[in-house]
């Protein structure tokens, strides 16, 4: 297949990308470089003859018009968006215009270009935080109702209705995922695990809300993207599904395990737990999300390959051997501090 990828420099994006074309597909990826992607993410895939590069907003429909028109692609995988809660809490404009602004622009360019006759199909990637918030027992089905409590998973909420809403108003042919929370190499060094890493290693204090015990189901960026290359080939038009690890844990015990990782990799400053601080608490901060993830399974035959505790590893380790990557972010200004306190 030709792939459009949007948001294919961000973690995720960039995923799918370095996957797809180890899997033979072609892949244009198109992301307008906000502060969040980064183009070294899919420097190993740069030259391959499969890969192409469009620098393009999802909100600007004249571009979108000419990449479609150029490139002709057979499907597009949306994973454009604004994605960080602490951010959408300072900042809800962002993820309003992109998130939705944005993804009705794609979806619109999508449609006059697959014309009602082209075999095509648009893939929406989107969030477990759609769901809201469990309590102590249950997991997230594709029938669970939204019931999103955060600006960032508002604005998802608001995309993906519009995707399910071009599908059965205008016969787009639609497929939808939702995932839990991902985690990896590559991550940009504002979310919880390469933010307890970074300060780690650099002997700070780590920040963990309230008493970390929030609870969230964990999935290793790379299963992921063989996730979501299977939905957009073989999914079942018009459906969702979720994606999820069957990791969960609290954050508590993710920056413990990550502590004691890098005491046992990089023992300068161990024991790095004496790091940890408790620090006032995310306004609306969801308590628990896990997910069903039965459906993919049963109709699609995935099923997660990397355990917590390996990808985990994976993970640190790749923090460790690739300093340059993340040196060259904070090089630009970006700073492990906290977000999210304009709620008040």
């Amino acid at each position: 297949m030709k792939l459009l990828v949007t948001g294919g420099a961000g973690f995720i994006g960039s995923a799918v990308v370095r996957q797809a074309i180890a899997d033979g597909h072609e892949v244009v990826n198109l992301d307008a470089l906000t502060y969040a992607a980064n183009l070294p993410n899919v420097e190993s895939v740069a030259d391959s003859p499969a890969y192409r590069f469009e620098k393009a907003d999802i909100r600007d429909r004249a571009a979108l018009d000419r990449i479609f028109a150029a490139h002709q692609p057979d499907a597009v995988m949306h994973l454009a968006a604004e994605s960080h809660v602490d951010r959408s809490i300072d900042g809800p404009a962002e993820f309003i215009d992109t998130n939705i602004v944005g993804t009705y622009t794609l979806l619109e360019a999508a449609r006059a270009y697959w014309g009602g006759t082209r075999d095509f199909r648009f893939h929406h990637i989107s969030t477990d935080e759609v769901f809201g918030t469990l309590g102590e027992t249950g997991l997230f089905t594709e029938e669970t109702p939204y019931a999103p409590n955060s600006p960032y998973s508002a604005s998802k909420a608001s995309s993906d209705h519009l995707v399910r809403a071009w599908g059965e108003t205008y016969g787009l042919p639609v497929v939808l995922s939702n995932c839990s929370n991902n985690y990896g190499p590559f991550h940009f060094p504002e979310k919880l695990i390469p933010v307890v890493i970074l300060n780690a290693l650099a002997g700070k204090p780590i920040p963990v809300y309230g008493q970390g015990e929030n609870v969230r189901d964990w999935l290793f960026v790379e299963d992921h993207a063989t996730a979501l290359l299977k939905v957009a080939q073989e999914g079942r038009l018009g459906e969702s599904y979720n994606i999820g690890g069957n990791a969960e844990a609290r954050n508590i015990d993710i920056v413990r395990k990550i502590c004691a990782l890098m005491d046992e990799l990089d023992p300068v400053g161990a024991p790095h737990d004496r790091l940890i601080t408790f620090v006032t608490d995310r306004p609306g901060h969801d308590f628990r999300y896990a997910i069903d993830a039965s459906k993919i399974r049963a109709e699609l035959g995935w099923q997660p390959s990397v355990t917590l505790d390996e990808g985990l590893r994976k993970t640190v380790a790749w923090y460790l051997e690739n300093r340059a990557w993340w040196q060259a972010i904070q090089a630009r200004g970006h700073k492990l501090e906290r977000l999210g306190l304009k709620a008040g």
